[in-house]
């Protein structure tokens, strides 16, 4: 995860404003039913009696502080040692699995990470695969939750042999990462090489920052679905029934997508502390951080449809193409790297913290018969005095030349915003636009609010 220098600043602000912790009540809910079409192939409503662990013919505990043969930490900073103690891991009884990070008396952290024994969950050929959770994040916020990293998640099979030291080549999908009690949502996908390459590592292909409203200490469900019975391939991320945000194997190229996800993979539920996540947003741990919130899952279930044989073409993202001049908000893109959301001053929300080699990706957006005039963005900047890059707009892949650009130096403010056009090719029929950012200087140089074509 890059490390923005203003994100930092904003996120320093919101944990200087209190801190709560609140348990709540367990819930216990049945596991779903399958989607029409799917199977269920995997699932654990954790009713065991209080207190014990779960079951070893079905899960593995990861212990320590990194795969056999691996990267220290979990490759990632973090910082506690995993258990399979029933201190850290353990159903309460209630019909939830509870995993709780807890700090001694000499201020070090343990905590718990769970994976499936199973490493074959995969969507076949012209099929799908679906995993889902339902989840209760750990209710801390403020202070108290600077370091906290719940996840549920997970990774291509070939990562348990050797300690994931293929990592991200062999794929992972994040469907619930959150950090810093925020009140909010990431998921990803990690795939290519590191750092840098097709995806942007360590950062990925991301969701950005989503708001996740009441998900702390309350139960809603997370998703993920990938789908290859559509072409282009999707893989579709879903809040509480909702699809947020979708990925499609043209935001690569096909090599780097088929080596992440055209295998089987395993799940992964943990809660850990520290590392480079919750630090690019200010996080810690420090001395105020609360010892022993829990996240609760309910249940975990794993899907499967048969393959097929003829993909099809997806539906595009709401039903509908998108209508080249009218008002395309910024943050409605279908892929990205390296992008996060914020609260925007003109509102809604705006993508922010853009950097050299970021990107997004709208599909289907529909130019007619042509006439197209000029570009236009809402922007804005409060980069330094030396720091400036390009916007600029591509079709159907990043690597094309771009059919037009303009250049953007600071405005006066990350929320000071003005318009900016630029000329552009004429284009007709519907395309995947891709909007590229280009700066020599490595700080973020943009945000963006709206982009709209002009006849």
């Amino acid at each position: 995860m890059r490390i923005p220098r203003k994100l930092l600043a904003v996120a320093t602000a919101m944990l200087a404003v209190g801190a709560s912790v609140t348990f709540v009540a367990s819930a216990d809910a049945a596991v779903p039913a399958a989607p029409a079409g799917m199977s269920l192939v995997f699932s654990d409503d954790f009713t065991g009696a209080s207190g014990t662990g779960l079951n070893r013919s079905n899960w593995l505990y990861s212990t320590g502080t990194g795969y056999a043969g691996g990267a220290a930490n979990w490759g990632t900073g973090e910082i506690e040692t995993m258990t399979d103690s029933t201190a850290n891991v353990y159903q309460d009884g209630g019909g939830n699995l509870v995993i709780k990070p807890i700090r001694d008396s000499a201020g070090r952290w343990t905590s718990g990470r769970v994976e499936t024994q199973r490493t074959d969950f995969a969507a076949p050929t012209g099929g799908k695969l679906r995993m889902e959770a339902r989840i209760s994040q750990p209710n801390v916020t403020g202070a108290a939750a600077a370091g906290y990293w719940p996840a549920f998640w997970a990774l291509g099979a070939a990562a348990r042999p050797v300690g994931a030291t293929n990592w991200p080549s062999i794929g992972e999908i994040d469907i619930l990462e959150n950090i810093n009690g925020r009140s909010s949502v990431f998921s990803a996908l990690h795939c290519g090489s590191n750092p840098g390459g097709p995806c942007n590592e360590t950062t990925g292909l991301t969701s950005g920052e989503r708001a996740c409203s009441g998900c702390l200490g309350s139960f809603h469900t997370y998703a993920m679905e990938y789908d290859r019975s559509v072409s282009p391939e999707q893989l579709r991320f879903y809040l509480d029934g909702n699809n947020y945000f979708t990925l499609t194997s043209n935001a690569v190229d096909s090599t780097t997508w088929n080596n992440a996800l055209h295998h089987g993979f395993f799940m992964i539920l943990n809660v850990a502390i520290g590392g480079g996540f919750p630090a690019a947003f200010g996080g810690g741990p420090t001395a105020a951080t609360q010892s022993g919130v829990p996240m609760l899952i309910d249940y975990v279930a794993v899907y499967q449809s048969s393959g097929g044989t003829t993909p099809t073409s997806p539906t595009p993202t709401g039903g509908t193409s998108r209508d080249a001049y009218a008002r395309i908000e910024a943050e409605s893109f279908n892929s990205s790297a390296g992008v996060q959301l914020e609260t925007c001053s003109e509102g809604g929300q705006n993508v922010s913290y853009i950097a050299n080699g970021d990107w997004l990706q709208f599909n289907n957006v529909n130019f007619g018969t042509g006439g197209v005039r000029d570009f236009v963005g809402r922007v804005a900047s409060g980069a330094g005095t030396s720091i400036s890059g390009l916007v600029e707009v591509r079709l159907d892949s990043r690597s094309n030349a771009p059919i037009g650009s303009f250049a953007l130096a600071g405005t006066g403010g990350w929320q000071t915003w003005t318009s900016v056009p630029a000329n552009v090719s004429n284009v007709t029929g519907s395309h995947t636009v891709y909007l590229t950012f280009t700066s020599g200087q490595p700080a973020d140089f943009v945000n963006l609010n709206w982009i709209q074509f002009r006849k």
